[in-house]
């Protein structure tokens, strides 16, 4: 037997079957080391379980579970501390971590770790091990530390007015925490559907073995609970082959990162000299290779721009899961290296969304300037709704009192005189002057949800107990 086939039969966990040598391409095409050894913890700690499970079915000694206990111990130490070797056959992270522990204890205890266990199993648990801890330890925590700034925020700054928009046409005005509180709304909302998610993502898989099932009777129960999953996935077959909780994770970050987009272009308009609402801090700006006057909101655009990236991450996982019957299949390899991009791409941004929200300046007296008094029509129209008039009937007569404005070239329809009013509707009386104030339209709306200060700091206050 040459060198090769003897490496092929002594450090690939599938090497006995065969008597070639593999392609040296095919085993660069097959490895997937470089990426999921970043799940090296959860890989020692499923097998630390595992071999617990073993151990309660006497087919592991206490004393050998002991060496183990040890061996995976000081494997995980050298993962730490940047120490670990990879090796040429190590083509993922189960086949190094066990390669790893034989050279530690000994193969004749190490060869014992895999008994009725499949890499099927093994690479499921993994992966939900990983991503429930990575979704419980950061992207949940910096989720919630985004939403608490945005809400600080709009409580320090609950009295500034400004234009709220549709079709990107002023239309009423409204409270600048008002819009802080919109995005704060729609991350609550994505902070309790990820939530959620990771209620149905904590099940273990652990125990099923290849496809059917562990021949010697594993109590799965005992390992769910030994690795804090919830539940048991019931079926052997769902056990190794589900990666719905892949696709969930990554629908979740795709429709978080369309949030956040849209936050960001907010934004960037805001920041324009057009508009001049905002000045994003220099810490999350660049300047110009060629004009110096410019300060150009790069943390926000690479904030929209990512969004495409991790949607297309779903949609290519979506397109390789789709066609692959049931079971395991080696297809499924192609889950990690998108899911681990959209995990932290997604935490990475939530990062630089928080700090852009935490340093940006806001020019209250642009917003106020921004306000014109033709954003009071609505208020106009209700105005003699009080006064008995159908809806329908004082929008047309709104629409009037615009339009003679604008064919007059006056500065807004608060210009327009007594008899002026009189002469479109004579139910118009002095009163009506009295609407034409920012700050009693916007404390009008004071249903809940609305503009008034009353609403909005109600709307924040649920959005805090919600944290």
């Amino acid at each position: 037997m040459s060198n090769q086939q003897e490496a092929n039969k002594e450090n690939k966990l599938w090497g006995g079957r065969f008597k070639g040598t593999t392609d040296p391409l095919m085993n660069l095409y097959n490895s997937s080391i470089s990426y999921d050894s970043k799940m090296f913890k959860e890989d020692l700690e499923g097998t630390r379980i595992y071999t617990q499970g073993l151990q309660k079915l006497n087919l592991i000694t206490v004393q050998e579970l002991e060496a183990i206990d040890t061996g995976l111990t000081a494997i995980e130490k050298e993962w730490v501390e940047g120490t670990f070797k990879i090796v040429e056959n190590d083509e993922d992270i189960h086949t190094a971590n066990e390669r790893r522990l034989g050279e530690i204890i000994g193969k004749e205890i190490s060869g014992k770790v895999h008994t009725g266990r499949s890499r099927n199993d093994q690479v499921a648990t993994d992966m939900r091990l990983y991503c429930f801890n990575n979704l419980n330890q950061k992207i949940i925590p910096f989720l919630k530390d985004l939403i608490q700034a945005i809400i600080e925020r709009a409580e320090n700054e609950i009295d500034v007015l400004m234009p709220g928009y549709t079709h990107l046409q002023r239309a009423q005005p409204i409270r600048w925490s008002h819009w802080l509180s919109s995005y704060a709304t729609y991350f609550s909302e994505d902070l309790e559907r990820l939530q959620q998610l990771t209620q149905r993502l904590n099940k273990s898989p652990l125990g099923a073995g290849a496809l059917a099932g562990h021949p010697y009777g594993i109590d799965r129960e005992f390992l769910a609970q030994g690795l804090n999953f919830n539940d048991v996935i019931g079926n052997s077959l769902v056990a190794v082959s589900d990666r719905d909780f892949v696709v969930e994770i990554m629908f979740w970050s795709s429709l978080f990162m369309n949030h956040i987009s849209r936050f960001a272009e907010d934004l960037i308009i805001y920041s324009t000299a057009e508009f001049g609402f905002v000045q994003l801090a220099d810490a999350y700006s660049t300047g110009s290779s060629l004009m110096p006057q410019k300060k150009n909101p790069d943390s926000l655009e690479l904030l929209r721009g990512k969004s495409g990236r991790i949607f297309g991450n779903m949609a290519g996982f979506m397109m390789s899961l789709k066609g692959i019957p049931s079971t395991y299949n080696k297809d499924m390899q192609e889950d990690k290296e998108p899911l681990f991009d959209s995990l932290l791409s997604v935490e990475h941004s939530i990062l630089i969304a928080t700090g852009v929200i935490s340093t940006l300046a806001i020019k209250p007296e642009n917003m106020f300037k921004a306000l014109t008094m033709d954003m009071l029509a609505t208020d106009l129209a209700d105005y003699l709704v009080k006064k008995g008039v159908p809806f329908r009937e004082t929008h047309h007569i709104s629409g009037e009192c615009v339009a003679l404005a604008e064919t007059l070239k006056l500065s807004g329809i608060d210009q327009l005189s007594m008899e002026q009013f009189k002469k479109i509707d004579d139910r118009f009386t002095e009163d009506v002057f009295e609407i034409f104030d920012f700050e009693q339209s916007v404390e009008h709306r004071s249903a809940i949800g609305g503009t008034a200060k009353k609403a909005v700091l109600a709307q924040l206050a649920k959005l805090q107990a919600n944290l």
